[in-house]
């Protein structure tokens, strides 16, 4: 049997496979640390070991094996990151080094997989084979409290399941690898609480100093959140809306160099995922391409 081939593999396996794509293990390689990798490979391809082959190699297999065989939400949301970061509207935007990602946007009890802010904000939520959609609806009602667009990323074969929802829908042809879009019109009806409850002390603070030129006069530690509500909520939506967006583009994401890496298509999602620099990403991706046994 070839090394890129695999006999018919259990679920069990490939839950264990996707495991070497998680961000608590990928963050060990970056301290020279791929033991978890070696534990695959002994465990189910202990002819890799007697081949002049890398641990690039290796992952490059595994990934290949779960893009066939199991789409999970990593799966997803690299190919999705691979595919439509360099197709219109979001090539546009992805190319501007003023637009900046998010992995994971926490909004009150839900989380966006993924979240753009540019001169309008975006939120993704993956959903894969294997989720559910029970708590879809209060995701959503989160998500555009706060979004000025929100798209689902779903299967093809999940569509009639989804279609119901007034959001933006991405379908994936997991055959075709190509995603198709029902676009969603921007909307402006942001709540101030919601960003208040985003937004961090010195964000707020700047907020009413830039729309009132001050601060209140007896604003202190203790009041301030209270006096700066108020104040926020009486700015003209679309104006609060700018200044939400501008404030939340200045915090230390991901760089736009990783998400345009045109090669390593397997790792996008983890650049993105644990905010690596241009130079992390090369050196990790040096460090794989030694030899097994040099790593091992």
């Amino acid at each position: 049997m070839k090394l890129n081939q695999e006999p018919t593999i259990d679920i069990n396996q490939l839950r264990d496979y996707s495991s070497l794509f998680s961000t608590k293990n990928v963050a060990k390689w970056l301290d020279g640390d791929f033991s978890l990798i070696k534990t695959k490979i002994s465990r189910y391809n202990e002819t890799w070991l007697d081949e002049n082959k890398s641990c690039f190699d290796y992952l490059r297999h595994v990934y290949k094996v779960l893009e066939e065989n199991y789409q999970n939400e990593y799966i997803f949301k690299n190919t999705f990151l691979n595919t439509e970061l360099s197709k219109p509207p979001l090539k546009e935007d992805t190319k501007n080094p003023d637009v900046k990602w998010f992995n994971e946007f926490k909004v009150g009890n839900s989380i966006a997989d993924l979240a753009m802010f540019n001169g309008k904000s975006i939120a993704f939520e993956i959903k894969t084979e294997m989720d559910s959609c029970k708590r879809l609806e209060a995701q959503i009602k989160s998500y555009t409290k706060i979004f000025n667009q929100v798209y689902l990323i779903i299967p093809e074969s999940k569509l009639s399941t989804y279609d119901r929802y007034d959001v933006g829908i991405i379908t994936f042809n997991p055959n075709q690898k190509k995603f198709k879009r029902r676009k969603q019109s921007p909307t402006y009806t942001i709540n101030p609480d919601a960003i208040m409850n985003i937004l961090h002390t010195s964000e707020y603070r700047s907020i009413v100093r830039q729309h009132y030129y001050s601060l209140p006069k007896n604003i202190n530690s203790f009041n301030q959140f209270e006096l700066c509500s108020k104040l926020i909520k009486d700015i003209p939506i679309k104006k609060l809306n700018k200044y939400f967006i501008h404030h939340i583009k200045q915090r230390n994401v991901v760089s736009n160099d990783v998400l345009m890496f045109k090669n390593f298509k397997e790792f996008k999602q983890l650049g993105n995922a644990l905010k690596m620099t241009k130079t992390q990403y090369q050196t990790m991706v040096t460090q794989l391409k030694l030899p097994i046994e040099y790593n091992l």
